[in-house]
């Protein structure tokens, strides 16, 4: 089963998000044009999880 991550990263770039630092593991900060900060984790393997990415980042559902 493929991973969301690459595609989720694509989509935060697209709108306008970028990396801001490493976290703990395989977690990475991300920060959004609003100032808002989220957490995406190295491997997402659940839709939903994905989603509540894109929510906290104020983008639509995309999985």
């Amino acid at each position: 089963m493929p991973g969301y991550t690459p595609e989720l990263k694509r989509l935060l770039t697209e709108a306008g998000c970028s990396f801001f630092r490493h976290g703990k593991g395989d977690h990475e900060i991300w920060q959004c044009p609003d100032g808002c900060k989220v957490t995406v984790d190295g491997n997402i393997k659940s839709r939903h999880t994905a989603n509540g990415v894109l929510k906290q980042a104020g983008l639509p559902k995309a999985f």
